[in-house]
């Protein structure tokens, strides 16, 4: 697992390589990880999920932990059926979402299983895969 580890920042992306970051329920991409997709990965102001660009948004803030559960399987579903594009994940929602990598962490155990998705060494940490 420890050649999946996500860049702590990430400045450009690969052809094949797509940005996940944690947005607003409303889109409004006006801070962090949304901000910079805005500027940089064609993330769309005012869409709060879902692909935009090269990026892909997973609303994280505005919502509960049971939408972002939702949220974070239908990006593990896009995932498998876009195995042809590798994905950079943020910590979504543990920065300005104000949740904590043990609330979000968890819900990426089934995306883990994907050779195509790359996690914050804070996800891999709390999922138990250390020895990096």
């Amino acid at each position: 697992m420890n050649n999946r580890i996500a860049p702590d920042y990430v400045t450009s992306l690969k052809e094949n390589e797509i940005f996940v970051l944690g947005c607003r329920r409303s889109g409004r991409h006006w801070e962090g990880a949304a901000a910079f997709a805005l500027e940089n990965f064609g993330a769309i102001f005012g869409q709060g999920d879902g692909t935009q660009g090269k990026s892909y948004a997973i609303v994280t803030a505005g919502v509960g932990l049971a939408d972002i559960k939702v949220a974070v399987k239908r990006f593990t579903q896009y995932a498998i059926e876009h195995s042809e594009q590798n994905f950079l994940v943020t910590p979504i929602g543990c920065g300005l979402g104000r949740w904590r990598v043990p609330q979000i962490a968890p819900m990426f155990r089934d995306t883990s299983l994907l050779n195509n998705v790359w996690l914050p060494k804070e996800f891999w940490d709390e999922l138990n895969f250390s020895g990096f």
